[in-house]
């Protein structure tokens, strides 16, 4: 699973701009499953069809990331630029990025050796190599993303991108792992999460499902100044009670317990103080959806070096096969 991970973390996709990883995934999933197709807002939609009367179960895993986008290119060839999605001038000093056209970047700040001070978002500039305006490569409205290998270190892997092409993953594996089912799975592959679960609103409504659970990362309490929160690497996938925009469905919320105590696969429960998923998009949607959220614990979400623990993901995996491998009473 590892090699899929790595193909997926280090595609391009900032939000709106999702067509390569889409791609990517297509080409692994068409053959895991009945039909495909995507919508007019680029989310791709995988259904394996399930047994008579059961359920239309909808999983959302986004993949979209968050990235930048030039706003302005100056006649030395230096590109301004905006965030899409939550994005901290914090990470960025230095960075290396890239553009869905391959042309590759850094983010300077002159005053990096100088001041002790964040970097303010109009300080920042990106330097792709240009010598005038009419000879840049990238124009305004182009989108960037960070650029970084996955770095294998054993149990924990580090890359860009976690957030969500983790969740991608596990939604991929699960797809391979899950026998004849009882329940009718729409695995969705989500865009524009990052700026709004602009996709998941989308699919859903299109979807119309019975329950829905959103597969995404989640922060954790367990860095030396982390501020408290019951989430740890390595200690299993975290079933969200709530965040910021959303509070699970009771029933939901058992059944991913219930059955996950059933199956012996560790896990977490988890409360996020700011922050939201796919999942409250899809609760929202029509006359309302059960809904919930599988996440996979997270250490330095949004910067380009987010780490997981792989030992959550394969039980998130695990979880989720047996999550779909029985009939679903709420």
């Amino acid at each position: 699973m590892k090699e899929l991970i790595k193909q997926l973390v280090e595609a391009y996709g900032p939000s709106g701009h999702e067509g390569q990883v889409r791609a990517l995934i297509e080409g692994i999933v068409r053959p895991l499953v009945d039909e495909v197709r995507v919508d007019a807002l680029g989310n791709f939609i995988a259904h394996k069809k399930g047994a008579h009367g059961g359920k239309r179960v909808m999983l959302a895993a986004h993949m979209d990331e968050i990235g930048l986008v030039v706003t302005y290119v100056d006649e030395k060839g230096f590109l301004r630029f905006a965030a899409a999605g939550g994005v901290s001038a914090l990470t960025l000093v230095g960075a290396r990025v890239s553009f869905g056209n391959g042309v590759s970047g850094v983010v300077g700040w002159e005053k990096w050796l100088e001041s002790q001070d964040r970097p303010a978002w109009e300080e920042l500039f990106m330097d792709v190599g240009a010598t005038s305006r009419q000879d840049c490569p990238v124009k305004v409205g182009d989108a960037a993303c960070f650029v970084r290998p996955m770095a294998d270190l054993g149990q924990r892997l580090v890359a860009k991108a976690m957030d969500d092409r983790i969740g991608c993953a596990v939604l991929i594996q699960a797809l391979r792992e899950l026998a004849d089912a009882p329940n009718e799975v729409f695995a969705v592959f989500t865009t524009q999460e990052e700026v709004g679960t602009r996709g998941a609103l989308v699919s859903a409504y299109g979807v119309e499902p019975d329950v829905a659970l959103a597969l995404d990362v989640t922060k954790t309490g367990d860095t030396p100044e982390a501020r408290p929160m019951a989430v740890s690497l390595g200690q299993g996938p975290a079933v969200k009670v709530m965040d910021s925009g959303f509070i699970a469905h009771a029933g939901v919320k058992e059944w991913m317990i219930s059955t996950a105590e059933r199956l012996g696969i560790p896990y977490q429960r988890e409360v996020l103080t700011g922050g939201s998923t796919d999942a409250r998009a899809m609760q929202l949607v029509r006359g309302g959806v059960p809904a919930g959220c599988l996440s996979i614990p997270c250490r330095y979400v949004h910067t380009p070096s987010e780490m997981v623990d792989y030992g959550d993901v394969q039980n998130a995996v695990k979880l989720l096969v047996g999550l779909l491998s029985s009939p679903i009473t709420l």
